[in-house]
């Protein structure tokens, strides 16, 4: 029997790969190996669930036995490959070697955890998967006061939509304002107050130090001495490509695992996709860029070599409270930043010295304008 394409990861990677590679050859065996339950949904549906009041079951799109039909795959749940052996073309589950004709790693990335002191570590959550979403569900079920770690992107949209499901919330992080890699100050400034309007109380500055038990839920205790009463805890400070397998491997990594204009990485048949790899150079942990590369390896796992293009990749953020949309302005590139606006209404553009837009961040009503902005836009990988 041909060895099969095998697919590690059943996230928005996976299973995308998978639905345009059937699109393209429909006889190749397929294997989907996930160390999860296998479910099929979309991951930027798990910052939605509190305003529209789903449990993990209303986020699910597809069980992986109708994923399997439908792909016309075999998809192994709770399962964990404990080692890569790319000399063999082979896999290892355990004592269980798999071989492989093209290893596609798509296991993405983990959260960032940081040591708290205290006897309450349990009482926070992290949610990058449905399974750990239906977790906090469950914790927060009955609950009101909410604490925040983080205030990024993830941490934001969480913020809005559990603010949105009737929970008090409040958000900790070390930094001087909202989104500080990916947003200008006066845009930042626009969701803070947009996410304030709600009820939001945001402590910017501070690191959270313990979080203990209390008689009536918790304290966190932070670096200014500061305490603020909560239920339960979300810990959004960040996410990190899963690289541990593929190192060990002696697959070429670095922030993700890297990879070529083609998904190859640094060993022959294996490639990576997703929030674990770093594509020419590029980490970029978001939808639009992940799809281009699954249309692109589709096509190269069927045998047309297709090298992936990034166009313009803006970001569309899910805060209800303050639309917004940012375009960051590519490697390598300096401009001047000029903002129009007021209040959660911000324009704020970056131009070159030849008024090239580089990138935007606009919220509130600004958002109308991000198609004509689109058009100005350089490409990220052209």
């Amino acid at each position: 029997m041909n060895a099969p394409v095998v697919i590690v990861g059943t996230g928005l990677a996976g299973y995308n790969l998978a639905r345009e590679f059937r699109k393209l050859d429909s006889e190749t065996p397929l294997l989907l190996i996930t160390s999860d339950d296998g479910r099929s949904y979309s991951k930027p549906m798990l910052s939605t669930g509190f305003g529209k009041n789903k449990e993990a079951d209303g986020l699910c799109m597809a069980m992986p036995g109708a994923m399997a039909e439908q792909l016309k795959a075999q998809v192994r749940t709770h399962t964990r490959v404990s080692g890569i052996d790319p000399g063999h073309k082979q896999l290892w589950i355990g004592e269980e070697a798999v071989p492989y004709r093209d290893l596609i790693l798509a296991w993405g990335a983990q959260s960032v955890q940081v040591p708290i002191e205290g006897d309450a570590q349990d009482a926070i959550f992290s949610i990058n998967d449905l399974e750990d979403y239906a977790r906090f569900r469950a914790a927060a079920a009955g609950k009101r006061r909410v604490l925040i770690l983080g205030v990024g992107l993830i941490g934001c949209e969480f913020a809005n939509d559990l603010l949105a499901g009737g929970y008090e919330v409040e958000l900790v992080a070390p930094c001087e304002q909202l989104m500080p890699t990916l947003l200008h100050p006066a845009a930042a400034a626009a969701l803070q107050s947009g996410l304030e309007s709600l009820g939001a109380r945001f402590h910017l500055g501070p690191l959270l130090t313990r979080l203990q038990r209390s008689e009536t839920g918790l304290e966190a205790h932070l670096s200014d001495a500061s305490v603020i009463a909560c239920d339960v805890v979300v810990s959004a400070i960040g996410l990190r490509p899963r690289t541990d397998l593929a190192a060990a491997a002696g697959i070429r990594v670095n922030r993700g695992i890297e990879v070529d204009r083609q998904l190859n990485t640094s060993h022959d048949n294996i490639y990576a996709l997703g929030d674990c790899a770093q594509v020419d150079g590029l980490s970029l942990l978001y939808v639009m860029p992940l799809m281009s590369c699954v249309r692109a390896l589709a096509q190269t796992l069927a045998g047309n070599p297709t090298a992936v293009s990034y166009g313009a990749m803006p970001i569309t953020v899910k805060t209800p409270a303050c639309p917004l949309v940012v375009s960051p302005v590519p490697r390598g590139y300096e401009g001047v930043w000029t903002v129009e606006g007021q209040g959660t209404d911000i324009k704020a553009l970056c131009r070159d010295a030849d008024g090239q837009l580089l990138g935007y961040a606009l919220t509130g009503e600004a958002v109308r304008e991000k198609l004509a902005l689109n058009k100005e836009l350089p490409a990220l990988l052209a």
